[in-house]
């Protein structure tokens, strides 16, 4: 098994907006990139991502013009998944999200990979003992699970099961870490993993108090940003429960008591989301607060995502991530 300070190529396996987001990633930090496609239309879908990310890493001091060419060198486009894999030290799997689709990657990536090889699967919730299930090599297998844009948002979470030899995890957050990541681990099978349940869950309260007439979607949203969210961004609510009062988080504990209780019996417990009522309910709302945007912000999804990768360029600054 090599070090990660011997790795020299890396393999993005698929493509779109995962695909070419780890290929930004991977080539901003110096690793000799292959991404692999599988037809001369998939490869041009991700160079596109490829190009439009690096143009906003400009554009917002990110990246330096300058360095621009010698980053995208590092950049290997191919149809041929032999190619794409051969000597490879590490390899980012970005398939759909279907088990069918994740088994066969990942046999068809065994077949031309390297025997020490450390594969992850970017699975966003499919737990990995089901994705090794008929492989050659479970063990060299994790998942490696980014949150959405990859080469911006730090989070990876890496999940194993009793195939995994520990090794390779322990591999995968080094290297991970060596490419400035945040890594954390699963120790159990966990359906959606951490943060997208953490996530769902409080997107399912927001859901409900909108669907109850209690505030509009758009003020849930406005009290989620301006109170926890700023907060979140800094640090997570555990720590901020430390910082909550002098005697740290036992003393936050003992204070609250059994306070929380009435709201936990009030809180939405349902098990089935309402996405199809919801949907309208949260349209007319979020339509309106987005056309009362300041026209810094943008007033189209568009506008609204170049917004959003600029603050978290600064977040990310601030972070020292970037």
């Amino acid at each position: 098994m090599k070090k990660v300070s011997e790795f020299k190529k890396v393999a993005s396996i698929y493509g779109g907006m995962i695909g070419g987001s780890w290929v930004t990633l991977f080539a901003m930090k110096g690793l000799e990139t292959w991404s692999y496609g599988r037809n001369d239309d998939s490869i041009a879908k991700t160079k596109a991502h490829v190009d439009a990310n690096f143009q906003t890493l400009i554009e917002y001091g990110a990246l330096k013009a300058e360095e621009l060419p010698a980053v995208q060198a590092r950049i290997h486009y191919t149809t041929s998944l032999e190619e794409a894999c051969k000597d490879a030290d590490f390899i980012q799997e970005n398939g759909p999200e279907r088990i069918e689709a994740k088994l066969e990657a990942l046999k068809n990536i065994e077949a031309v990979a390297p025997v020490d090889a450390l594969i992850a699967t970017s699975s966003s919730g499919i737990v990995i003992d089901n994705i090794v299930a008929e492989a050659a090599h479970p063990e060299r297998v994790v998942g490696g699970h980014p949150y959405n844009p990859p080469h911006l948002i730090p989070l990876v979470e890496i999940s194993y099961c009793a195939k995994t030899d520990k090794a390779y995890v322990d591999l995968a957050v080094e290297f991970y870490k060596s490419i400035d990541k945040e890594p954390v681990v699963l120790n159990k099978a966990c359906p959606g993993f951490i943060a997208n349940r953490l996530q769902l869950a409080v997107y399912r309260e927001m859901m409900d108090l909108t669907m109850r007439g209690v505030c509009s979607a758009a003020d849930a949203d406005k009290a989620l940003v301006y109170g926890p969210g700023i907060r979140w961004a800094i640090f997570g609510h555990n720590m901020i429960m430390q910082l909550g009062n002098p005697g740290g988080i036992v003393g936050m504990m003992n204070m609250l008591g059994n306070g929380g209780d009435v709201w936990l019996a009030d809180m939405a417990s349902w098990t089935h989301m309402p996405n199809a009522e919801y949907g309208p309910i949260a349209k007319e709302s979020i339509d309106k607060m987005m056309a009362e945007y300041p026209d810094y912000i943008g007033h189209t999804n568009a506008e609204c995502s170049k917004y959003r990768d600029k603050m978290l360029i600064d977040i990310l600054k601030l972070h020292k991530k970037l």
